[in-house]
């Protein structure tokens, strides 16, 4: 159980960068939304909600394994982040890098509440929820770029 946690949390040992893990997170996060992106809103906000709830109790117990709050080698909560972001966007280049680079901007700078949620929050629900504010914000920057695009 504790290998698989240890997998899952840091999407498939990608955590272990040893340079800009979330980074790489966010990057190795491209092909599961790929995957994810043909199916329909209906399937998956759902999904997305069950995925975001795991990640919550992985990082939980990550953080207890690495035995150290938010870890950096807990990147599932990038993942999180980045497929929040790019709900509802077509699996082009142009949204999947716009996205990448909002997602990072947003969890970067962590403007409120971002920084409050991260601070306050304590567990497996700290290290997500503040990836999901910025993601939420990152797909509001980037849904209002695209009215302009189109």
């Amino acid at each position: 159980m504790r290998k698989g946690i240890i997998l899952l949390s840091t999407w498939g040992g990608v955590g272990f960068v040893p340079l800009v893990p979330g980074t790489a997170g966010t990057a190795a996060a491209v092909p599961f939304f790929l995957l994810l992106s043909c199916l329909p809103l209906r399937i998956y906000l759902p999904l997305l909600l069950g995925i975001s709830l795991l990640a919550c109790w992985l990082a939980g117990k990550a953080e207890g394994i690495f035995q150290q709050q938010d870890s950096r080698f807990i990147v599932i909560d990038e993942v999180v982040g980045f497929l929040v972001t790019m709900t509802s966007f077509p699996p082009s280049l142009f949204y999947i890098v716009a996205g990448f680079i909002l997602f990072r901007v947003f969890d970067i700078l962590k403007p409120p509440p971002v920084r409050f949620v991260e601070k306050r929050v304590k567990g497996g629900y700290g290290v997500v929820l503040d990836d999901v504010i910025a993601g939420i914000y990152a797909y509001l920057v980037l849904r209002i770029f695209s009215s302009f695009v189109r």
